[in-house]
């Protein structure tokens, strides 16, 4: 098989499509580090800035995901959901996946590079998070919270790269985006309970049965509810930014009417489907609020 054909292989494993789920919450995070900033242009971050933005993001989850197929190799092939995945099927040696993963690493650290020194030293710190996600789940039930933090460090990230700095105010994102991606991974881990038990693996509704894991996953998404208008609040947002937050909360809640403990047959529309709208609604309605409310609530 030549090499295109393998890099085909390889990002169709990995989803790269996906990075719509932390990819609008960088960008939040990087419009709103931009507010105020001698080098930004009409408040958005200089193009060379976005442009090794997305090229961090795209590489760091590229590389979060090919590790998580190398390193659940055995897990994959032995779980009949994921057994036809490119590894277990004998598509890519994980040699391939390692070295892809190596790759992306190093493009990653490249762009952190370009930006500013401090998003440079954190690297080191997002690379343990997101490669060390693929281990949690052979050691704690919680292991959602490590994906949870691997999708809610791109906010800070972001802030990080455009201001060389940190704020306490793009925390609360984080934390906003640990509960949301927390919540969704709860529920995406129900369809493998069974599968968990019996490889002696750790999540939620291994421990708690579905019934304990839609729970957990509703207190999740409750708090990003709760949170959501202080957030609105610490960055002085207009009735635009607190319309879509509405529009969140109504996704999160529709999300949790279309699945339910007796049945699963939507999950994939709702982990799928619905959390990348959350995020591009998200997105959009803070974009939209600071450059519009201005010229039109003004």
């Amino acid at each position: 098989m030549g090499l295109g054909a393998r890099i085909r292989i390889t990002l169709e494993m990995i989803k790269w499509e996906h990075s719509i789920f932390a990819l609008p919450f960088a960008l939040t995070g990087a419009i709103l580090a931009a507010q105020g900033m001698p080098t930004s242009f009409h408040g958005l971050p200089s193009l060379p800035t976005l442009g090794w933005i997305l090229v961090a993001m795209v590489t760091a989850r590229s590389a979060a995901m090919a590790f998580n197929r190398w390193a659940d190799a055995d897990l994959d092939a032995a779980n009949p959901r994921t057994a036809t995945r490119a590894i277990p099927a004998g598509l890519l040696s994980k040699g391939f996946v390692l070295a892809f993963t190596l790759v992306m690493v190093a493009v990653f650290l490249v762009a952190c590079a370009r930006l500013n020194r401090l998003t440079l030293e954190l690297s080191p710190i997002v690379l343990v998070v997101l490669l060390g996600y693929s281990y949690l789940k052979r050691l704690t039930r919680f292991s959602h919270i490590g994906l949870g933090l691997a999708l809610g460090l791109a906010p800070a990230a972001a802030w990080v790269a455009v201001r060389g700095a940190i704020d306490f105010r793009i925390l609360l994102l984080t934390v906003i985006v640990i509960c949301w991606a927390s919540g969704f991974d709860v529920l995406y881990a129900c369809q493998d309970m069974e599968h968990d038990r019996a490889a002696g693996l750790n999540s939620i509704p291994q421990s708690m049965g579905l019934n304990g894991a839609f729970n957990v996953a509703r207190a999740l998404h409750l708090i990003v509810v709760v949170l959501l208008p202080w957030f609105r609040v610490f960055f002085g947002l207009g009735p635009i930014a607190l319309g879509g937050m509405v529009l969140v909360a109504a996704l999160l809640l529709y999300e949790h009417l279309i699945v339910s403990p007796r049945d699963l047959s939507r999950l994939n529309a709702a982990f799928f489907t619905m959390n990348g709208v959350i995020a591009m609604v998200f997105f959009a309605s803070v974009a939209l609020d600071l450059y519009l409310s201005p010229i039109l609530f003004r």
